[in-house]
C-alpha cells in the first residue's frame, strides 16, 4: 500500500501554494518591504524566494540528472534567486509568479518519471536521499518559509487566514 506518492504530493504543493498566495494577498502592497530584522529577507523577498524554490529541482533530477550533490554548483543558483529576489516587483507581479511558477511546478511533476523517484541522490556527507525525498523538500521548504510569512502578519496586525478560516468552525461548537 503507498500512502503518499507522486499524486499526493502535487495535490499537496497545490494545496501549499494556494495558501502561500492567500498569504501574498492579504498582505497589503506597502507593507511587502516590511523585514522583521535588517538581515531578513522583505516580505516581497520571501515570497519571490518561495515562488522560485523548485527551479533547482528541475536542475537536479532532470537537466543535470545528479548522483550526487558533492560539485553541484549551488552558489550560482542562490546568487540567481538572491538577485530574482531584489528585483523590484509589484504586489500584482508577485502573486502572477507565485500562481504561474506553482502550477508550472505541478506540471512539471506529473511528467516525472516514476521510475526515478526512487533513486538515491547522495546528499553532503554522504548520506542518500530519494528523489522523491528532494521533491518533498521543496514543498517542506515553501511551507518553512510560509510559516515565516504568518509570523509577520502577526507582526503586522494581520490574522492569518487559517486562523481566520477557524472562526466559523469555533462558534458552531459554542
Amino acid at each position: 500500500m503507498n500512502l503518499y506518492g507522486l499524486t499526493q504530493l502535487i495535490d499537496g504543493t497545490r494545496t501549499v501554494r494556494e495558501n502561500t498566495i492567500q498569504i501574498a494577498e492579504d498582505i497589503p502592497e506597502e507593507q511587502y518591504r516590511y523585514r522583521p530584522t535588517p538581515e531578513s529577507r522583505s516580505v516581497a523577498e520571501t515570497l519571490v524566494h518561495i515562488a522560485l524554490l523548485s527551479q533547482a529541482d528541475r536542475r537536479l533530477h532532470v537537466d543535470k540528472r545528479v548522483s550526487s550533490v558533492k560539485g553541484f554548483n549551488f552558489a550560482e543558483l542562490i546568487e540567481q534567486s538572491e538577485a530574482e529576489e531584489k528585483r523590484p516587483r509589484t504586489k500584482s507581479d508577485i502573486i502572477a509568479l507565485l500562481r504561474t511558477g506553482g502550477e508550472r511546478h505541478c506540471e512539471w511533476l506529473e511528467t516525472f518519471p516514476q521510475e526515478l523517484l526512487a533513486d538515491t541522490v547522495l546528499m553532503p556527507g554522504g548520506a542518500p536521499k530519494t528523489r522523491f525525498e528532494m521533491l518533498l523538500g521543496t514543498k517542506e521548504h515553501e511551507m518553512h518559509h510560509r510559516a515565516q510569512l504568518m509570523v509577520i502578519e502577526r507582526l503586522l496586525g494581520i490574522v492569518p487566514h487559517l486562523t481566520r478560516n477557524l472562526a466559523p468552525a469555533r462558534q458552531v461548537a459554542k
